[in-house]
């Protein structure tokens, strides 16, 4: 039994549509369709998720959201016509799209999430109809029906461990069940989303549920290759990674899969495969628990922008008891999480994304910092951007980290600091974001070439 989710642009028009029929009909095994928003047709079009977004915007403004609506419905019918649909399923996803302003503006946390979740679900309504009318026997399923049930935390939701219960009862039913991603329900019954690109995540979350022997991810890239095709030229694609690989990738800027659905895949002992809509054929990357066969000892590379450095001095910081703990203080009664935290016998840095820090919180950080803790120097640096090496085999391989640092050198690109865990599953350096490119370019020459 296969989870199967398809991404927006495998959604996007009614060519790919008949690619996703086709897709889910070779294959008996694909029991359960997650599907998203429909994405964009071309590069000047717009995702059906962004016109949701104008949509609330306006309404919440208290503006006129008739041209807002009729663009979301027209963009469900052009799809509806191009695939001969019954117009009774165009007539619920109309009545939905109408029924978002209707819903209460004052004390309703929730209203953004239930703007942003009728993407998926309103796709799901029509991809359902367009199975039934076409040889599959398949059932929409709300996830409240289906049992996701999430915390009440709106663009942020967590499945609630008691789901996986009631999903697992959904193995039974002899229909391919289409379920929207992107979103669960609470207790109280509101619509409450995943982080952005949560499809991926509901995937996970139903693979793990109805225990599915495979996870398939569809995209419009053949897998993962080693490092951004956009910044390298044709590079090597990745046939086999470990969850733990996949996890430091996608934190570090590779965008194929959400980091989020890896959880519930890797605590299910699921293996998922990322494959393309647009060619079915290709065997895609699989991510499993643990390598079938030996690797090198670097498997991908990838980097991310929009990192903060926090540096601080204090002579003899190391032989003052709760100095850490009491930094971190100031950053948790600031509600900042912080990424990395190196540090030196009088030194410390910490790492955080840039949409963490406003000017205010940037003032009252260093304010605290010299006046409360007394450090000797603090100061902000920015324009920084995470680069990882990443590899389970590189415990097993001396001199890894060695040939790296001497690849950033010979291209004269500066490290600004350098970090390993004990796991030894990554490398991570800290560089100038005007490098980045540069430095990719330098490892993956060193590593692939």
């Amino acid at each position: 039994m296969k989870v199967v989710k398809f991404g927006g642009s495998s959604l996007a028009s009614a060519t790919q549509l008949e690619k996703v029929l086709n897709i889910v009909k070779s294959d008996l095994e694909r029991k359960f369709i997650i599907v998203s928003a429909p994405g964009k047709r071309n590069s000047k079009d717009t995702k059906v998720t962004d016109a949701l977004i104008k949509y609330y915007k306006h309404y919440i403004s208290e503006k006129d959201v008739t041209e807002d609506q009729k663009w979301i419905i027209q963009r469900y019918q052009d799809i509806a016509n191009d695939l001969h649909l019954d117009n009774r399923v165009m007539e619920k996803i109309q009545k939905a799209v109408l029924s978002l302003a209707t819903l209460p503006i004052t004390d309703n946390s929730f209203l953004y999430d239930t703007f942003l979740a009728a993407g998926e679900d309103n796709n799901a309504k029509l991809i359902a109809q367009y199975f039934n009318q076409n040889g599959i026997n398949a059932l929409y399923m709300h996830p409240k029906k289906a049992g996701i049930k999430v915390t009440s935390d709106p663009g942020n939701a967590q499945i609630i461990p008691s789901s996986y219960d009631r999903l697992e009862k959904l193995s039974d039913l002899e229909e391919v069940i289409v379920i929207p991603g992107f979103f669960g329900v609470t207790q109280d019954g509101q619509i409450c989303t995943f982080s952005r690109g949560g499809s991926d995540i509901t995937g996970s979350i139903v693979a793990a549920g109805v225990k599915a022997d495979l996870y398939e991810n569809f995209t419009d890239v053949d897998g993962i290759f080693a490092a951004h095709p956009g910044i390298i030229d044709n590079p090597n694609s990745i046939t086999e990674l470990t969850y733990r690989e996949m996890r430091e990738l996608a934190y570090a800027g590779f965008t194929v899969l959400h980091d989020e659905a890896l959880i519930p895949a890797y605590r299910g002992h699921i293996p998922l495969v990322i494959k393309n809509t647009n060619n079915p054929s290709h065997p895609g990357t699989r991510i499993v628990l643990n390598h079938s066969k030996e690797q090198q000892p670097v498997v991908g590379i990838s980097a991310d922008d929009g990192f903060t450095s926090i540096n601080l001095s204090k002579y003899l910081m190391n032989r003052e008891i709760g100095f850490g703990r009491k930094v971190l203080q100031i950053l948790e009664d600031l509600n900042i999480s912080f990424e990395h935290m190196p540090t030196g016998i009088d030194d410390m840095s910490i790492i955080i994304r840039d949409r963490e820090l406003t000017p205010i919180k940037e003032e009252e950080i260093l304010r605290q910092l010299t006046h409360k803790i007394e450090v000797d120097k603090a100061e902000i640096e920015r324009n920084l951007s995470i680069l990882m090496v990443v590899g389970e085999n590189m415990m097993s391989h001396i001199g890894v980290t060695a040939k790296a640092a001497s690849a950033l050198s010979e291209n004269n690109i500066n490290i600004e600091m350098i970090s390993q865990g004990s796991s030894e599953v990554s490398i991570l350096f800290v560089i100038r974001t005007e490098q980045k490119n540069d430095a990719i370019k330098a490892l993956y020459n060193a590593f692939f070439q």
